[in-house]
């Protein structure tokens, strides 16, 4: 069984470009976004680091923390990130985690029990299922991941609209319609009735028995 929204993300001890990290102690409050990768020196994932590392940032204003996370040695990292600053332009300094054992990539179902137990002679091919997103919340709760097929490069400018979505949505009771952007109307969830609503958000319009729209909250 893969994880699921609200299941608490597992933890990990793991080699990292910066050290050795326990997972939930470095998570420590913040948000955290932990994206996969099936191989180094692949294409597609070298655009990906230097994207994110470009982006980091954003997610710091977010108070979101970013872990990338390759079956490959630590080793094997630090020679390329070089290589993904000559692709990019942007320099990782994020930590990467080493995960030649493969435990984490099973921890968090991204390669099945019996893939075995080192990274050693496995192809991307072996690996394709490692190419994954996982937002985490501070209370270590899973709140959104994505899966994405060897030859699609990740949205990561979707990963921040989701995390404002998230942030906004654990502080006040509202949710976000289709392609919801920071700054635009939000919808009242059930839980709160006309009169409440009124009190708290000054006001909505009602496009549907069951659905309120009304200003986002602090925009």
């Amino acid at each position: 069984m893969g994880l699921r929204i609200n299941d608490t993300a597992p933890d990990f001890t793991a080699e990292t470009t910066q050290g050795e990290i326990h997972f939930h102690d470095w998570i420590d409050g913040s948000y955290a976004v932990l994206f996969s990768h099936p191989k180094n020196f692949t294409p597609v994932c070298t655009t990906e680091l230097g994207y994110m590392a470009g982006l980091a940032p954003e997610f710091a204003k977010r108070n979101a923390k970013i872990i990338g996370i390759s079956v490959d040695p630590v080793e094997n990292h630090d020679k390329w990130k070089a290589d993904i600053k000559t692709a990019t332009g942007h320099e990782v300094d994020y930590p990467l985690i080493g995960d030649r054992d493969l435990k984490v990539a099973k921890l968090y179902d991204m390669l099945p029990a019996e893939a075995g137990d080192t990274s050693e002679g496995r192809t991307p091919a072996d690996n394709a299922t490692v190419r994954s997103v996982f937002v985490i919340g501070p209370d270590k709760k899973v709140k959104m991941t994505l899966t994405y097929p060897m030859t699609t490069g990740r949205n990561f400018d979707e990963i921040l609209r989701a995390i404002d979505s998230i942030q906004l949505t654990a502080k006040h009771q509202v949710a976000t319609p289709a392609q919801w952007k920071q700054g635009e109307d939000v919808i009242i969830t059930a839980a709160v009735s006309d009169e409440d609503a009124n009190q708290r958000f000054g006001g909505f319009e009602r496009v549907l028995p069951y659905l309120r729209k009304t200003k986002q909250p602090g925009a």
